[in-house]
């Protein structure tokens, strides 16, 4: 009884073990579009750039701020110890009995009227931070997708090469039996046997080989996307099937000039450099603001005896302020700003470049992939063609082992060169999609 209950007991410990492992894997297939949403909702990149357009929006707010009046009150209370009076050679000096309690409050308001236009070129440079950070966040959702299709296309290769290879395994299998049977009819050696034995255990080790890369490639892509673990992301298989129009280069070359983020940075940069420009000038300039005060002193100490009595006094008037230094130290500042400026404006015309010949060499990659697929689909039908013909004529020992074996693995290498040429094609056009961001 001991025996068989240990026996039941390590079973169903087993089937549950598979049990839980089935209910762990979760199949789920994925489309590019859908792989996009995922990644908005819960990509931790995409996330932290979103609270950077944030923090941004509310510098704005803050920058604003800055018309606003400042107002700020103080209220104190004092021991005041009593006075001692001397003539003007410190002679009969006398005790001045003052009251022991002092307070004071005071109310100040002022706003600024003319800052040299320190204040509003403030708000504009906050507001063209704004713009740089939504720009910063949209460029972050094309890279991660762009990241994301790469890992994509990626797990699509590797799993559309276990396929090929899974095929190549069935036929070798088949071939194998085949040849067992000619052998016990002695018109087949073992020595041939054991070759296709040899090519088949390698066809097993390509297979594993592709198959962690694959669990490589699916943790990442589950990683990102913030799917439970142990989610297995199938491919959605349409995807080979979709058309890719090439389109011709100018086009390209438009909706990169118009669409590139990188452009629109360089550009708001230059903007930027301009407004510290202004920035810089209005510290040259005077600041004039209205102020108004209000306070309540006591006791009265300028009055001997002292009047122990409160005094309210209040005014209100126009303040000018006027930095004197700026004159030997902001005409630096104002030089080195419009050298930034300059900088800037270089610096876009780089990147002008820089974003049109990139287009121009993926373009190019992008023509040569549809270049490479027709030239792979011609190699696979007739790697496949050579294969039948030599296996028909070892069948008929017209033909030699070494024959059929490099005619398979020729169709192999045939048939796995198409897999990642249709795929290089996919891949190249949403390269050209990154580079206009439009993706």
């Amino acid at each position: 009884m001991s025996k068989s209950f240990c026996l039941i007991a390590s079973l169903c410990a087993v089937l549950c073990g598979h049990g839980l492992h089935a209910q762990n894997t979760d199949r789920r297939m994925l489309s590019l579009d859908e792989m996009f949403r995922l990644a908005d909702e819960n990509s931790s990149s995409i996330k932290s750039y979103n609270t950077g357009k944030e923090a941004a929006a509310m510098a704005v707010k803050t920058a604003k701020a800055q018309r606003l009046p400042d107002i700020s009150a103080s209220l104190s209370a004092s021991y005041l110890g009593d006075g001692y009076l001397w003539d003007r050679d410190f002679s009969n000096g006398q005790t001045i009995s003052m009251p022991h309690f002092g307070n004071n409050f005071a109310l100040q308001a002022s706003m600024t009227v003319y800052s040299g236009g320190a204040i509003n070129s403030g708000i504009a440079l906050a507001e063209l931070g704004e713009q740089m950070a939504a720009l910063d966040w949209q460029k972050n959702r094309q890279d991660i997708r762009f990241i994301l299709t790469g890992y994509y296309l990626n797990l699509f290769k590797l799993e559309n090469q276990a396929s090929v290879i899974e095929k190549n395994i069935d036929l070798t299998k088949i071939v194998i039996k085949n040849m067992e049977a000619r052998r016990e009819q002695g018109s087949a050696l073992k020595n041939d046997i054991t070759r296709y034995e040899l090519q088949l255990e390698n066809l097993k080790l390509q297979l594993t080989k592709v198959n962690d890369a694959k669990k490589i490639m699916n943790h990442q892509l589950v990683t990102t996307l913030h799917l439970p673990t142990g989610t297995e992301i199938v491919p959605d298989t349409t995807l080979l099937t979709s058309d890719a129009v090439a389109g011709n280069e100018d086009e390209w070359q438009q909706k990169a000039s118009t669409s590139n983020l990188s452009l629109q940075q360089s550009g708001l940069n230059v903007e930027m450099s301009r407004q510290k420009e202004k920035l810089e000038r209005s510290e040259l300039l005077p600041k004039i603001a209205v102020v108004a005060e209000e306070h309540l002193d006591g006791p009265i100490t300028i009055e001997v005896p002292v009047l122990d009595n409160n005094f309210n006094y209040w005014f209100v008037g126009i303040g000018v302020k006027y930095n004197i230094s700026s004159l030997f130290k902001s005409n630096k500042k104002v030089k080195q700003a419009r050298l930034q400026t300059r900088q800037a404006m270089e610096q876009q015309t780089l990147a002008r470049e820089q974003v049109e010949n990139a287009v121009q060499a993926a373009y190019t990659d992008y023509l040569t992939s549809f270049t490479e697929l027709q030239t792979q689909k011609k190699k696979t039908e007739l790697a496949r063609q050579n294969y039948d013909v030599t296996d028909n004529r070892y069948r008929n020992e017209l033909a030699l082992l070494t024959d059929i074996l490099d005619a398979s693995n020729t169709r192999l290498d045939a048939e796995l060169g198409l897999v990642n040429a249709r795929i290089d094609v996919i891949y190249n056009y949403y390269k050209m999609k990154y580079l206009t961001h439009t993706l």
